[in-house]
């Protein structure tokens, strides 16, 4: 009895010391990812107009600006907004196979460049989508779009309320926050240097797919729904121009 008792204490005590463990690396996740999203709020942008010119150049794109993304097949902006996942994903794989030798040592710093891969990655989607970001308006959505890729669901009262330098942090902390839960299991691989180096090129790298296409679906939505009021606006318009004849 008394051995079955010392294995039971035994037991609790093990997975105490799981769970704190568990907790600290959620906090060094969480601060990792906080961290990294505001400085890439602050630092990390794509350029509209030079994207614009990659659209056109490198993808054959036939628009010249990106109210001309709305008149391009869905399936052409579809494969686009894959092949800008599929790089991202390739290059935080890379960059969490270089930091990942460090094990948990280097987790904050990993992160922190995998949050402005990852923004980068969504900035993108957006463009070619239609989404500029140059209003706090348009730079909120995109916030909205980034806390919609996380699991987060962010009330528009919330951005109604706010102007957009106290909403974007709040987003951050909620998108570190949620991000953080998912992700502590799988992470907590990290505290094994050696192995560390091939769990951080496969966790970055489905990090950003995941996120990735996330943020796609929710870019897609709102161009399909724009779409469709700009053709019924078409139409309407196209009606009024041509009324039909009356019958003789």
């Amino acid at each position: 009895m008394v051995t079955g008792v010392s294995m039971l204490h035994e037991l609790t005590s093990s997975e105490m010391a799981e769970q704190e463990r568990k907790s600290w690396i959620r906090r060094r996740i969480e601060h990792g990812l906080r961290r990294g999203f505001q400085h890439a709020y602050e630092t990390v942008k794509v350029d509209p107009r030079k994207f614009l010119l990659q659209l056109r150049a490198a993808y054959g794109v036939p628009i010249n600006t990106f109210e001309g993304i709305y008149s391009v097949d869905v399936g052409v902006l579809d494969d686009l907004a894959n092949r800008v996942i599929h790089s991202g994903m390739k290059l935080a794989a890379a960059e969490g196979a270089g930091l990942g030798f460090g094990g948990i040592l280097t987790i904050v710093p990993d992160l922190s460049i995998l949050a402005g891969i990852t923004l980068r990655t969504i900035q993108k989607l957006s463009l070619i989508y239609g989404f500029e970001y140059n209003t706090d308006e348009e730079t909120a959505e995109l916030w909205i779009a980034a806390a919609s890729a996380a699991g987060v669901d962010i009330s528009r009262e919330i951005l109604e309320k706010e102007v957009v330098n106290r909403f974007v942090p709040k987003v951050i902390q909620q998108i570190a926050a949620q991000a953080s839960k998912e992700v502590v299991e799988k992470w907590a691989g990290r505290l094994i240097p050696i192995a560390s180096s091939a769990i951080g090129a496969g966790l970055n790298y489905y990090f950003v797919r995941a996120w990735g296409h996330r943020a796609q679906a929710h870019f897609r939505q709102k161009h399909l729904e724009l779409r469709g009021r700009m053709d019924a606006t078409g139409e309407a318009l196209a009606s009024v121009s041509n009324p039909a004849r009356p019958l003789s």
